[in-house]
């Protein structure tokens, strides 16, 4: 069992273990030695960033831990997440590092890394890398240390590879579009490529200070873009997070839709178009039961993972698919793209309103959702609610009494100490009763 590593990579809260500038070294340093298992040759990582101001400090100590092992390493600066799984194909890397908390305020951060393929690594290249970490590694010898230098095109790299998804004959004249960065990662890139595509723009959350990503803006927080959209007459705001590796769509009316919506429109454009690889779309058990329904009912099937985007990922390589994703936004175009990528999938949704010639409200709701209740229970360090039998049995008689009228998920965190409870069912009072149930119990397992 991985310790260190989550759902996505190593989080934590900045300074604080195992966020902090000596893991961050420590980490650097089993890593890069992972990657040079061989101890031959010219070796190179890529790293890029968010906007958060503890950035510095851990891209500081990754940059030390990796020289020391005789890692070359390659800046990027602030880039999208995807931008670092592009630039580490593209440049030939043996890794590439994002450091980001993605959606998480700005007190928190995260590490997570690439593959030379661009892809993310395997649960077991993590449990690998932990042990390194645990053991410690011997630095490369004084003539073999590694330089670092920095890239600075790389977000013009990365956009010109996202606007080379669209067909070149396609423009984005006459839509005006509101664009909310999260005061993230692509607060300078997504404006640039939407208004090179023709689009007007209205930008949200571009002026980053360090401390304010994804403080009520993003796509975790829309309300602010849904009311610009409104307020400019906008035909439709796209909605990323702090690394940009997540969406979510506002319509002209300022309703939002999320990526199980998204997904779908994909999903039936690409089949009519044939497209559609597999048949099939990868998507979560987070996912709405309602969007299983809806592609079951256009001869398509939904194939669900466990959570996380590199879940969805492997899967799809696994069973040859090219559309996938998470309801929270994660799209993955693997025609396109290694991982998750939030304008991308943006500017395809903004691609099939200037293909259909309909608004942003027609396409954004595909399918009526079935009712859905998520909940949240916190619980301390060392405490295991899940193992407690009063909540094993709570579990057992939601599930008697959902049988045939929906479905429940109970799941860890892979990023905070969290047990999210999450049911759907029509009956609403009955879902109601079931999540609450079972929070009752969780409640009452943390707290002895």
């Amino acid at each position: 069992m991985r310790k260190l590593f989550g759902t996505d990579g190593v989080r934590g809260t900045a300074n604080t273990y195992p966020m902090t500038a000596e893991m961050a070294l420590r980490i650097g340093a089993a890593v890069g030695r992972y990657f040079r298992r061989d101890g031959s040759g010219v070796h190179r990582v890529v790293i890029g960033k968010d906007t958060r101001l503890s950035g510095y400090m851990l891209e500081n100590a990754l940059t030390a831990g990796l020289t020391s092992t005789g890692m070359n390493v390659l800046l990027l600066g602030p880039v999208p997440t995807p931008a670092v799984g592009l630039m580490t194909r593209s440049m030939r890397a043996d890794l590439g590092v994002m450091i980001s908390a993605s959606h998480n305020p700005a007190e928190d951060n995260g590490i997570k890394f690439f593959g030379p393929d661009g892809f993310k690594l395997s649960d077991q290249a993590e449990l690998e890398i932990e042990q390194l970490i645990e053991a410690g590694v011997k630095p490369a010898q004084a003539q073999n240390i590694g330089r670092a230098r920095r890239v600075d095109d790389a977000r013009f790299r990365y956009g010109e590879r996202v606007k080379s998804s669209l067909p070149r004959e396609l423009r984005l004249d006459g839509l005006k579009v509101v664009i909310d960065c999260a005061n993230g990662a692509a607060h300078r890139t997504a404006p640039e490529v939407l208004w090179e595509l023709g689009a007007e723009v209205i930008p949200v959350g571009t002026a980053p200070n360090g401390k304010n990503i994804n403080l009520g803006c993003g796509s975790t927080q829309p309300r602010v873009a849904a009311e610009a959209v409104v307020a400019h007459g906008a035909d439709v705001g796209i909605c990323l997070d702090g690394d940009a590796d997540r969406v979510v769509i506002v319509d002209e009316t300022g309703q939002v839709a999320d990526g199980d919506q998204l997904m779908a429109l994909l999903a039936t454009a690409w089949a009519t178009s044939e497209r559609l690889k597999g048949g099939a779309l990868v998507a979560t058990v987070m996912s709405n039961l309602g969007l299983e329904r809806f592609l079951g009912a256009r001869g398509l099937r939904l194939e669900r993972t466990a959570v996380g985007d590199r879940y969805v990922v492997e899967r799809m390589r696994d069973g040859g698919f090219n559309l996938g994703g998470e309801q929270s936004g994660h799209i993955v175009m693997s025609d396109y793209a290694t991982t998750g990528d939030g304008l991308m999938a943006g500017l395809h949704f903004l691609a099939e309103m200037v293909n259909s010639g309909r608004k942003a409200s027609d396409l954004a709701q595909q399918f009526e959702t079935v009712p859905q209740l998520l909940k949240n229970v916190r619980y301390g360090e060392g405490q295991a609610p899940l193992e407690a039998e009063t909540v094993k049995a709570a579990i057992a008689d939601a599930e008697a009494r959902l049988n045939g009228q929906g479905r429940l998920l109970i799941r860890k965190s892979g990023t905070e100490p969290l047990i999210r409870v999450m049911a759907e069912c029509e009956d609403d009072t009955l879902l109601a009763q079931v999540v609450d149930g079972i929070v009752a119990e969780v409640e009452a397992a943390a707290r002895q």
